[in-house]
């Protein structure tokens, strides 16, 4: 007796380039997505990698690769919703990182009135905003999980949704930011066309993406955590920059750059595509001494951008 498969609970739609919008891809890999195989943390940050992905293509106009076909909005939005979360320590070193971020271009911002963090997670960089001077501050995180676990004072800034322009008044922030993010969106170019329309004049958008160029993402080849089946697009250095002008930021007010960052070393080999009879054991053995604790910095595959609005 055979086993029918598992019904995947998304609807997969066809889809042009994210960015561009041509429709002339070319094949890139094979979708091995197990439906059985997800778990309450396939949607979740920074989660232990399943290393299954949808369909990807490649888009030989602004060099993105992204799933087609992909799960359908409304699909992500459940999913996403109810996602475990179990990351609140690399949150908050995350959050370290992206602090120091915001000290490179803090000068530049015409003031500290109005920081908006799509994706915040359970809130561990608004708290690096706060303690950075900034007023006004707010996050928004779909996910239920991460947000109950943020402190109440923190949990206050945070609406538990989706972003949705509509909810906040145009030019009115001067920093928003987006962390590891922006692969996860069906419309990547809208959520930075909206970033472009809360800002202040001079106001900068931070974007944190993963570099699917980097040199770990080619050597590891499909062995690389960013793929994934929550990842919907994965971006270059020159994807990034053509969709940052797409969204109406001048060319000469964008900047993309790799980013350094620092994690203990029992997240490092979380990620690393370990033998599977080895795997756990390892982990286990990291997570109990002060090994697994040692912080190690690296400029692993990530790029940071900052986008300028004109004055």
């Amino acid at each position: 007796m055979t086993t029918a498969p598992a019904t995947p609970p998304f609807e997969l739609v066809s889809r042009p380039c994210p960015v561009c919008g041509a429709t002339d891809s070319r094949p890139f890999a094979p979708s091995n997505v197990d439906p059985a195989a997800l778990g309450a943390f396939a949607f979740a940050s920074r989660k232990l990698p399943e290393y299954m992905h949808f369909a990807l293509v490649t888009c030989p106009t602004c060099d993105l690769l992204y799933t087609n076909p992909a799960p359908a909005p409304g699909s992500l939005e459940a999913l996403y919703r109810d996602a475990a979360f179990d990351a609140s320590d690399e949150s908050h070193l995350a959050s370290l990182t992206y602090g120091r971020q915001v000290d490179r271009i803090a000068s530049r911002l015409p003031d500290r009135e109005g920081a908006l963090d799509i994706g915040t997670g359970d809130g561990s960089f608004l708290r690096e905003l706060l303690a950075r001077g900034f007023t006004g501050v707010a996050g928004v995180e779909p996910s239920v999980a991460p947000v109950e676990l943020a402190p109440p004072q923190i949990r206050a800034l945070i609406r538990n949704t989706s972003f949705r322009v509509s909810d906040f008044t145009p030019r009115s922030m001067a920093l928003v930011t987006l962390f590891q993010t922006i692969e996860h969106v069906p419309d990547p170019l809208s959520i930075c066309r909206d970033a472009r329309a809360l800002l202040k004049p001079g106001g900068a958008f931070l974007l944190v993406a993963h570099n699917r160029r980097a040199l770990s993402a080619r050597v590891l080849g499909l062995k690389s955590p960013i793929f994934d089946v929550e990842h919907l697009q994965l971006y270059s250095p020159q994807s990034l920059r053509a969709m940052l002008e797409r969204a109406g930021f001048p060319p000469a007010r964008i900047e993309v750059r790799p980013l350094v960052n620092r994690y203990p070393l029992q997240y490092w080999a979380r990620l690393f595509p370990l033998p599977k009879p080895i795997k756990p054991g390892a982990l286990a053995l990291l997570r109990k001494t002060s090994l697994g604790r040692l912080p190690l910095a690296a400029p692993v595959g990530n790029l940071v951008a900052v986008a300028v609005a004109p004055p």
